[in-house]
């Protein structure tokens, strides 16, 4: 009776070992004989690398888990830049494709994956739109064409609204979907603080808790700080000839206007001249500038400031996107300034073309 006992409860033991939750992923990649695969995430700006394997006549296998939740991560072919992204989760996911064109390889066995490419599916037309504009943008920029680009960068505006409302929609639509993180962390660079807070309060707990929604929690604590009504925090940066300059030294002037851009970036470039334009108007009836640059290095940074004459304070810690000021102001996409008054407070954002010209002449054209 004991050995019986035993004999049942052994395939009974297996069995619980071998369901519990872990993820395989078995790739099947043409013209990668021998070239090891690495199975990476991003985590904290830095790739982390999750498994590895070396492919046997383009297969090869790779098992590990549990993960707590599905995740994107990114299948790269070691020391080239053949990747391609899919979801993560704990089942038996199938990669299956060419080593030139790794990055549509197909995906099977995510149930989040097959979400996700339901929606890149149902957003094709807009994004091949978005794309011959791309390509119609970068051959007017280059022949100088400034009409076509503001004409290509008004229709871009139309189609990346339209991208928004889709996004907005799937993600009120699927709470308890993990799609939706990276969904909303590329969104909240489009929004305000309140609405990233309402979508994520919106969600399921489960989703809630994954680290990207975390972060995003984050990222409102401090958007909220630096929002219309809030006093604009300090900082202190060097000028170009290394020279410290507080903000607090600037704030008096009747309007102060702290502008984050870089030489490197075509639209604030492209937005200078109306900012030179009221600063020439205004500047004697108390209105102000101080320029921060995400540049990376002096000489690209000096250039750009005479190149584009601009005649106001300038400073930068040269550390491109993790330039301290900006991230104290949650800045994630430049241009994008904060409109200070007298005592400074902040009193308008994101203020570009007619719209900055207005609430300056507002302010002080009376």
């Amino acid at each position: 009776m004991k050995k019986l006992i035993y004999l049942i409860l052994v395939p009974a033991v297996l069995a619980g070992c071998s369901t519990k939750p872990h993820y395989v992923v078995n790739g099947r990649i043409n013209g990668a004989d021998s070239v090891t695969f690495l199975l990476q995430k991003s985590d904290g700006g830095k790739l982390v690398t999750l498994d590895s394997a070396v492919a046997n006549k383009g297969s090869f296998r790779m098992q590990g888990g549990p993960v707590k939740y599905p995740e994107m991560v990114m299948l790269t072919a070691k020391n080239s830049r053949m990747r391609t992204r899919f979801y993560l989760e704990n089942s038996d996911i199938t990669i299956t494709g060419k080593l030139d064109s790794l990055f549509n390889a197909k995906i099977t066995g995510s149930a989040t994956q097959d979400q996700y490419q339901e929606f890149v599916d149902s957003n094709k037309p807009l994004t091949e739109k978005y794309a011959k504009l791309y390509a119609d943008y970068q051959l007017a920029s280059q022949s100088n064409d400034t009409a076509k680009v503001a004409r290509i960068e008004k229709q871009a505006d139309s189609i990346q609204n339209e991208m928004t409302s889709l996004q907005k929609v799937f993600i009120k639509n699927n709470p308890k979907s993990f799609v939706v993180p990276s969904l909303l962390s590329g969104l909240s660079y489009q929004l305000e603080a309140d609405e990233i807070e309402g979508l994520i309060n919106a969600l399921d707990t489960s989703v809630a808790n994954t680290q990207t929604v975390r972060d995003l929690k984050e990222r409102v604590s401090k958007m909220k700080a630096v929002s219309v009504g809030q006093k604009a925090p300090d900082f202190t940066l060097n000028d170009p000839e290394g020279k410290p300059v507080s903000l607090s030294s600037k704030i008096g002037s009747k309007l102060l206007l702290i502008d984050f851009w870089a030489g490197w970036c075509g639209p604030c470039r492209r937005e200078n001249p109306n900012v030179v334009k009221v600063y020439n108007e205004y500047h004697k009836k108390g209105f102000d500038i101080i320029g921060v640059s995400l540049d990376q290095t002096r000489d690209e940074w000096v250039k750009a400031i005479a190149d584009d004459k601009l005649d106001w304070t300038q400073v930068s810690d040269l550390q491109y996107w993790n330039s301290a000021a900006a991230k104290l102001y949650a800045v994630s996409a430049i241009p994008a300034n904060f409109l200070l008054d007298q005592s400074g407070t902040i009193i308008g954002r994101n203020l570009r073309g007619d719209d900055l010209t207005n609430k300056v002449k507002e302010v002080l054209g009376k």
